[in-house]
């Protein structure tokens, strides 16, 4: 069990999100960590970022500038081996509920954050269970 407070360590996390008060505490959190973090403020640069750094987990917003964290979330599990298995935790004010939506975001893995209720704490723990997952897996 112990191993579990280092389960981030080390991991490449990509936050994104366009409201600076929430991305800068997910940044500061994701770090003490022991995460590698790289932001993105709007969909377009999630989108590149996410190809180009193949990160271990995304956090992804849903309303951004540019581009959508729908389709972003689209594009990234249509892109191939990396992008159906990146567990993706989607930051939501919303509850989604239209057919398009629902179908990108029922691929698993994805996980869902509601931004209204939300403590930091529920987000690292969520993140910790994506991992923990995995690990319980491939064993």
């Amino acid at each position: 069990m112990g191993n579990m407070d280092q389960i981030l360590k080390g991991k490449k996390v990509l936050i994104a999100e366009d409201e600076l008060s929430i991305l800068n505490p997910l940044v500061e959190t994701f770090a003490d960590e022991g995460c590698k973090v790289i932001e993105a403020e709007d969909g377009a640069e999630a989108l590149s970022l996410a190809m180009k750094e193949k990160p271990d987990l995304i956090l992804l917003d849903i309303m951004m500038p540019k581009m959508s964290g729908l389709d972003v979330l689209k594009d990234i599990r249509g892109s191939g081996v990396w992008g159906r298995q990146v567990p993706i935790i989607v930051l939501t004010n919303v509850l989604m509920e239209d057919k398009a939506t629902t179908e990108a975001v029922t691929r698993k893995p994805t996980y869902y954050v509601l931004k209204n209720g939300w403590k930091l704490s529920e987000v690292v723990e969520e993140a910790k269970f994506c991992f923990e997952n995995r690990a319980n897996k491939t064993q």
